[in-house]
């Protein structure tokens, strides 16, 4: 397996977004391990990177927990987007669009002949 990525700043809040977006509620650990596999094990996540994020994003009301029972009965907090999450979601889904285009424009600039 190749080198692990960095997760970019900025981007672990859209992912969390997008993948709360696509599987509903999910407690931390399954939100980070759908992170992972979506990257093809490219990103590892841990406790430290993905939790400081998640807390932010409810306090900024684009998610909220609820504790429940998880699936091998112990006691976890799931996560669910909110109707700001989902407009959150798609502005920055349309300006991470821009930027790919921008930077699809550059890198299929040719050199000119002389």
């Amino acid at each position: 397996m190749g080198e692990k990525l960095d997760v970019w700043q900025g981007t672990l809040a859209l992912m969390v977004l997008r993948t709360l977006e696509v599987l509903g509620p999910v407690h931390g650990y399954g939100i980070a391990r759908r992170i992972e596999e979506t990257s093809k094990q490219r990103i590892a996540l841990n406790y430290g990177t993905l939790y400081p994020a998640l807390i932010k994003l409810e306090q900024e009301g684009f998610i909220k927990g609820a504790w429940a029972a998880s699936e091998n009965n112990r006691r976890a907090k799931y996560y669910t987007i909110t109707a700001a999450g989902r407009k959150q979601l798609a502005r920055e889904t349309r300006e991470w669009q821009q930027t790919a285009d921008l930077m699809a424009a550059f890198f299929a600039l040719r050199p000119e002949a002389t």
